[in-house]
């Protein structure tokens, strides 16, 4: 505050700064000088000398290391305060509030949040992720630690999980990230996520790893297993994903980045026995990354899709691998319902949002959450 500084500026700017913060009446007391009005504030000074003089001005809430104490004084008094030598400045204690979830984009374009609030939630549902792992310690995802396996490397199945890269992670949370008024939201809020790192702190992974993840999914008995990865073609990936399938587990599949192009699939995602996912951007169009051609089954959001990442935090990513846990989510919705995997598949395709795109483009269409669930998105009931 300069020297000459009147002392009806400092009520004026004080009382502007205090009324701001939300507090009732206190730009008025102020003026008036009417003491039976209190406020806290924060005050700087310079001269540790003039400390014991602010703690005779009111109650001291909190003292700082950095020359900042806390007090809740007449509003009068904090006005006068500011006009003081020795005080650097006199400022209301506002409040801050915590940031809101995030609705991404994706998840309410499918509907999912209508289902949520018919209480379809995922609850009961298992969803593997079969990735670089998921953040274990995340607090927006429902991880079972307990059930998260690593398998990088040859190991076959030891306890783990830890994502060391983060795509993992980004793909759980689109899956299954908990409805907590915090960070994002996801398409099956209320679903138990497992852990099995296959790929490394690179996002590389063998086959067999693959493989023995995939195995481990169908003889534990888990209802999804959301695959966002691909490539070659083997015989033990696709005898692999046979294996799973004839044990009950729905398998979801990215279509791949290798767009625009047709017929470019990645394995697994063009076998039978897997949900093969395209990627489209907000207007519904196809994204220019994604893969496409015969064995497409589903289109669902994957352009700038904001979730979860390592560290508690969440960012943005684009891909069919962000796709791909879209549908995942939805069909541990059905799985949890009771239907088994092949009618699930069947649910999904049949109530697939025609977007305009071609049967190489998105398969059934843009999956539609609440349609499968037999929720009517255009009731606000």
């Amino acid at each position: 505050m300069p020297p000459n500084a009147s002392r009806r500026r400092v009520l004026g700017a004080l009382g502007a700064g205090l009324l701001g913060a939300g507090v009732t009446g206190a730009a008025e007391a102020e003026v008036t000088g009417d003491a039976t009005e209190t406020v806290q504030v924060n005050v700087g000074y310079s001269d540790r000398s003039v400390l014991t003089r602010l703690r005779r001005a009111g109650d001291v809430v909190r003292e700082f290391a950095f020359d900042v104490v806390t007090l809740r004084t007449p509003t009068a008094v904090a006005a006068e305060l500011a006009g003081r030598s020795g005080v650097r400045f006199v400022e209301p204690d506002v409040e801050l509030t915590a940031t809101a979830q995030t609705l991404p984009w994706g998840v309410d374009r499918v509907d999912a949040e209508v289902a949520h609030a018919r209480g379809a939630t995922g609850a009961d549902a298992t969803v593997v992720v079969v990735d670089t792992g998921i953040d274990l310690a995340h607090p927006d995802l429902p991880v079972n630690a307990l059930a998260s396996r690593a398998f990088v490397g040859g190991v076959t199945g030891v306890p783990g999980g830890q994502d060391d890269n983060g795509h993992g992670t980004h793909c759980a949370g689109i899956v299954g990230a908990r409805d907590d008024d915090a960070g994002v939201v996801g398409v099956a809020p209320d679903v138990e996520l497992h852990a099995y790192k296959t790929l490394n702190a690179v996002g590389v992974g063998l086959t067999s790893d693959i493989a023995a993840a995939v195995q481990y999914a169908g003889d534990a008995g888990v209802d999804v297993a959301s695959l966002s990865l691909g490539g070659g073609d083997t015989t033990t990936l696709r005898e692999d994903c046979a294996y799973a399938h004839d044990r009950g587990v729905l398998l979801v599949a990215a279509a791949g980045n290798g767009g625009p192009c047709t017929g470019c699939l990645d394995a697994p995602a063009w076998y039978d026995e897997t949900v093969a996912v395209s990627a489209t951007r907000r207007d519904d169009s196809l994204a220019s990354f994604s893969s496409a051609g015969r064995g497409v089954d589903l289109a669902a959001p994957g352009d700038g899709v904001y979730s979860t990442d390592v560290g508690g935090a969440c960012t943005t990513r684009s891909g069919t691998s962000m796709a791909c846990p879209h549908v995942s989510g939805a069909a541990a919705q059905l799985l949890a319902r009771g239907l088994t995997n092949d009618e699930a598949r069947q649910r999904l395709q049949a109530t697939a949002e025609d977007v305009g795109l071609g049967r190489d483009e998105s398969g059934a269409g843009l999956l539609d959450v609440a349609a499968a669930l037999g929720v009517d998105s255009r009731d606000d009931r």
